[in-house]
């Protein structure tokens, strides 16, 4: 029987000097997952991507990707896997096709397989008219579209991808996430750590990172449910004075804020959503709008880190 988790790891652990970056990482990943990781910087994503990349020494617990266990055979799971890091690691100097071509050899991707693939990722990372300019002159979302296409010329069973989409607009953040999807629903798993928690709410499952482990991991609408509360949302003409005056009221529990944007969870959305806009009005407090608002991925977020600071 085929084993269904492509990522196993069992109080995985990896120290720099005096600092522990993860720190007894316990995790499964199933087979065909789009897995997302979340956590502030510091967390310790980056580093675990690079443990089950094969790129770092374990220092204690364990760790098995594709069935390679990563303290034997680390080097084995390279042929089979993708691996994106942040930053852009490809040659600026050579173009689109120099690039593809390059680690199409790098892979030992035969030359006709090569070609085939070549052309076919050059359309769906929407790269075709660009394939004879540099690298470096490609814009931020074109350079992260070719390091994917680039990641995925040898056909890997797992992507490992780290924060692929910070620093780009909007637009290309989005139509590397249709890339994503689509991949995903061919059946490739996916492991992909973010700061953003609109991407989290794709994933089939998000595990929260802190502190170099992993504090939660469900999917997306069970992290919304243990939210402890509704949230009410308040769109205020003043925002400084509509902070002051809605803090430590009855019933609220957190106060976040958004722009102009104040968010209370509140015990009860149907009980304080009257209450809160008789004080706003006591306090001479004009608002464009209040709603009890659906709880979304960055509250639940921030309620359970600021949960665990406390």
């Amino acid at each position: 029987m085929t084993d269904p988790f492509i990522i196993e790891t069992n109080r995985l652990t990896r120290d720099f000097k005096s600092v522990r970056a993860v720190n007894e990482l316990t995790l499964s990943v199933a087979s065909g997952e789009l897995f997302g990781l979340v956590g502030p910087d510091g967390a310790g994503k980056t580093t675990t991507l690079r443990l089950l990349a094969g790129l770092l020494d374990i220092t204690d617990g364990e760790a098995s990707v594709l069935g390679f266990d990563l303290k034997e055979k680390a080097e084995s799971i390279k042929s089979h896997t993708g691996y994106m890091a942040q930053q852009f690691s490809l040659y600026g100097e050579l173009s689109v096709m120099e690039n593809l071509q390059f680690f199409a050899e790098l892979f030992d991707v035969d030359q006709k397989d090569s070609a085939e693939r070549t052309e076919r990722l050059l359309t769906f990372a929407g790269l075709t008219e660009f394939k004879e300019r540099r690298a470096a002159n490609l814009s931020g979302g074109m350079q992260k579209k070719l390091a994917l296409a680039c990641t995925l010329i040898h056909e890997p069973e797992l992507l490992l991808l780290d924060e692929p989409t910070t620093g780009v607009d909007p637009i290309s953040r989005r139509e590397f996430w249709n890339i994503l999807t689509e991949l995903h629903l061919q059946g490739t798993t996916i492991l992909v750590s973010t700061p953003y928690m609109d991407e989290a709410d794709r994933c089939s499952r998000v595990g929260l990172m802190y502190a170099g482990k992993l504090v939660e991991c469900d999917s997306p609408q069970k992290i919304r449910e243990k939210l402890e509360g509704e949230i009410i949302e308040i769109q205020p003409e003043d925002w400084q004075k509509a902070l002051k005056t809605v803090t430590g009221l009855n019933g609220v529990r957190e106060v976040q804020t958004y722009g102009e944007s104040i968010h209370l969870l509140v015990d009860s959305g149907k009980r304080r959503l009257p209450e809160i806009e008789r004080v706003l009005r006591k306090a001479k407090v004009p608002y464009r709008n209040i709603r009890i608002a659906p709880a979304r991925m960055e509250e639940a977020f921030i309620s359970l880190i600021r949960k665990l600071e406390a």
